[in-house]
């Protein structure tokens, strides 16, 4: 982006200034009138200041990007993992509740990570949600409802909980996957799949199936599609979300069975649209049966 600097005007800097304003900084009298002057100059400087960025007065990329990180509140806007990661304050706040409600998540970084899914899941568990570790509507209301439980609580005080990822990851490092998508469906749960992978461990030996890619051997094929379209791929093993307990039986039964070249057809199940958060607990679902399942 290009920087906004002092002396500035017009809709860019009307946008910082409200940013500011909504974060409590002080913009004297004339508040948001589009002139980067002041007030405003100052408001940037304190915020890099407390935010440990370069104290240059300027609205660049970075600080930009922590302007617009700082303005989220949990419940604004879906979390789970992912690369790259979800950042801002409202996953500091989520990491420092689930902290001091005993779902240890390590530091307070503001970084959606590997430990803080597995907190998120295990919170999930425990309050009658779906485990899911994607931290949507539900999942903020129910935290909210807590608030005096852990608002203005240390979080380090509680960091006896047990920190982990919620999956088994290194087995992804060992064992070489190709995704591929048959259909709209499929191929949204495999870029998902594929994403989550990598976001578990950056060791990750899972892909997405160019088309036209040959895979060679020893490597699996994950052909995912959406549900009653797969019973006509070539005879291939065929895998069923349907049961999400049954997944990693059905996954290792597959595996077992599987042709020569090693593919196996998944139907993820069906959504008349794109879903977000449908199609990422079909990836969570999958990845965590695959890790079983090579385990």
């Amino acid at each position: 982006m290009k920087p906004v600097r002092p002396s500035d005007r017009g809709p860019a800097v009307e946008d910082i200034q409200r940013r500011l304003l909504a974060l409590g900084y002080d913009l004297g009298p004339t508040g948001v009138d589009g002139v980067f002057l002041g007030a405003t100059t100052q408001a940037v400087s304190t915020f890099q200041n407390q935010h440990r960025l370069t104290e240059d007065g300027f609205v660049a990329e970075e600080t930009w990007s922590a302007l617009v990180d700082a303005g989220f509140t949990l419940g604004d806007r879906m979390l789970y993992l992912r690369v790259p990661h979800f950042h801002g304050a409202d996953v500091r706040v989520l990491q420092q509740a689930l902290s001091v409600l005993g779902f240890a998540c390590g530091v307070s970084d503001g970084i959606f990570g590997t430990f803080l899914e597995r907190a998120v899941r295990e919170f999930q568990g425990n309050s009658g949600l779906p485990a899911d570790g994607i931290a949507g509507p539900e999942t903020a209301r129910t935290i909210a409802n807590l608030r005096h439980v852990w608002e203005g609580k240390d979080p380090q005080a509680h960091s006896a909980a047990h920190i982990a990822p919620a999956r088994a990851a290194e087995v992804l490092t060992r064992v070489q996957l190709a995704v591929v998508g048959d259909d709209a469906a499929g191929a949204r749960v495999a870029e998902r799949l594929v994403n989550l992978a990598h976001a578990s461990t950056e060791r990750a030996l899972m892909h997405v199936l160019a088309s036209g890619e040959v895979v060679g051997s020893g490597v699996v094929t994950l052909r995912l599609c959406g549900s009653g379209s797969a019973r006509i791929v070539r005879g291939r093993p065929v895998v069923s979300m349907g049961a999400p307990e049954l997944l990693a039986p059905r996954l290792i039964t597959a595996l077992a069975a599987k042709m020569a070249d090693g593919e196996i057809v998944v139907e993820v199940g069906e959504t008349p649209a794109a879903d977000e958060r449908e199609d990422q607990r079909a990836a969570v679902l999958l990845l965590d049966a695959v890790c079983i399942a090579f385990d």
